[in-house]
């Protein structure tokens, strides 16, 4: 397939473009204004490519689209209304426009019922998208939500592998209470793969995870004994200092993974059942116990 991929620099776009070339495929990369075009590469502004007939033109000869932008947070150069909601959805009406056959959005787990603006801007796109699908000729479509994924080149990989290697570790209280499946990076990239090839019948909605659930603390801690470490004394952080902790990382530049919307993303469980994922997988998804060998270290 001819595909187009956004944010295909990022973490996770990264690591899709990689598996789909592998895979036969050629990859139309999309990559953030003021960075030197590659080979494959166009520019594409998710802060400002808000309308429709915008993307029309990128979308001649293309067969596939995968979304895979995403911010944590709210900034001036990528506000979080424009980046998950506005240009996502201008994206995907185009495709229906275009005639795409295929469009898979990359979007997260434990998002539907939550308040915060992470979530629901999350969520007016996913719906805009399998409303599309549902429509007479409309696009065959996946919404993929994992829960924390999980590898080299990740904000939230490398904050959880730096708090593995310290001897005693200070965690905010919902740290050690929230429980999540973290998912392989090279897993996702997989099942990705499955669903432009073998899978393409695959619809809807589907939770993409690791076999089992832990707590954050459980997660830092077994990356710490994958990591050859002993096991760190762990403090737990007042409720008034985790909050004030969360409001001094809002003042922080946006890549810091830590802010007031992580805290309060962490007052649910980020769990879902990994059984549809790893049917497109056709093996077990990588347990958290193998994290460090099968996504950090490659």
């Amino acid at each position: 397939m001819h595909i187009l991929l956004t944010g295909s620099r990022g973490f996770i776009g990264r690591t899709f473009k990689q598996a789909l070339e592998r895979a036969g495929h050629t990859v139309l990369g999309g990559v953030s204004p003021g960075r030197r075009l590659g080979p494959g590469e166009c520019v594409m502004d998710f802060a400002h490519d808000t309308r429709p007939e915008v993307w029309l033109p990128r979308l001649q000869g293309v067969d596939a689209v995968i979304n895979t932008v995403g911010v944590l947070r709210d900034s001036r150069s990528r506000p979080i209304d424009a980046v998950h909601r506005d240009t996502p959805i201008a994206l995907f009406s185009a495709c229906a426009q275009a005639g795409v056959k295929r469009v898979l959005q990359i979007s997260a787990l434990g998002i539907e019922g939550s308040p915060t603006r992470y979530a629901s801007t999350k969520r007016a796109a996913d719906q805009h998208l399998l409303g599309l699908a549902a429509a007479p000729g409309g696009p065959s479509a996946v919404v993929l939500r994992p829960s924390v994924v999980f590898g080299r080149g990740g904000a939230s990989s490398a904050m959880f592998m730096s708090l593995a290697r310290l001897p005693v570790a200070v965690f905010p209280g919902p740290m050690l209470t929230a429980r999540v499946q973290p998912v392989s990076v090279h897993d996702l990239a997989e099942a990705v793969v499955a669903l432009l090839g073998p899978a393409l019948e695959q619809r809807g909605i589907i939770e993409c995870t690791g076999p089992a659930p832990l707590s954050l603390g459980e997660l830092v801690a077994s990356l710490r004994a994958q990591s050859g470490h002993r096991p760190a004394w762990v403090l737990r952080l007042p409720d008034g200092l985790t909050a004030l902790s969360a409001r001094l990382g809002d003042l922080a530049p946006a890549s810091v993974p830590w802010c007031s919307e992580t805290l309060a993303m962490l007052g649910s469980d980020n769990v879902g059942n990994p059984a549809r994922f790893e049917a497109l997988l056709g093996h077990a998804a990588t347990a958290s116990q193998e994290l460090v060998a099968r996504a950090w270290r490659i």
